[in-house]
């Protein structure tokens, strides 16, 4: 059964950063693809960045130049980097992992930007 494992979210002042990770677990095919993604109070579920095998990289027009997604393949990990957060960027991020076909998610991190 897969497990994707997500830490690092928590309350943030503007301006500043947290880091993300997705350990992934029980996948019986490679993951071809991990990602991140978020959801707003009152909005839809939205892309944050995905990481493909051949490592490249899709971000959010918003998060573009802020934020990073990276792997560790010898871990089964996926971490996104969240630089010079804004209020507007809190919300639950979840990982997701797509492999062999299927897909999974993570149980969600919330992700709060205070002052």
């Amino acid at each position: 059964q897969v497990h994707l494992a997500e830490s690092g979210g928590g309350l943030v002042q503007p301006g500043g950063s947290l880091r993300l990770s997705c350990a992934a677990s029980g996948n019986r095919f490679s993951i071809t693809v991990m990602g991140w993604y978020r959801q707003a109070p009152g909005k839809e579920r939205e892309l944050v960045a995905n990481l493909y095998s051949d490592g490249a990289t899709a971000y959010a027009d918003s998060v573009k130049g802020r934020f990073t997604i990276s792997r560790d393949n010898a871990k089964n990990t996926v971490y996104l980097q969240m630089n010079s957060l804004k209020f507007e960027d809190t919300a639950v991020y979840y990982c997701k992992i797509h492999h062999g076909g299927l897909s999974n998610w993570g149980q969600g991190t919330q992700v709060t930007v205070s002052s």
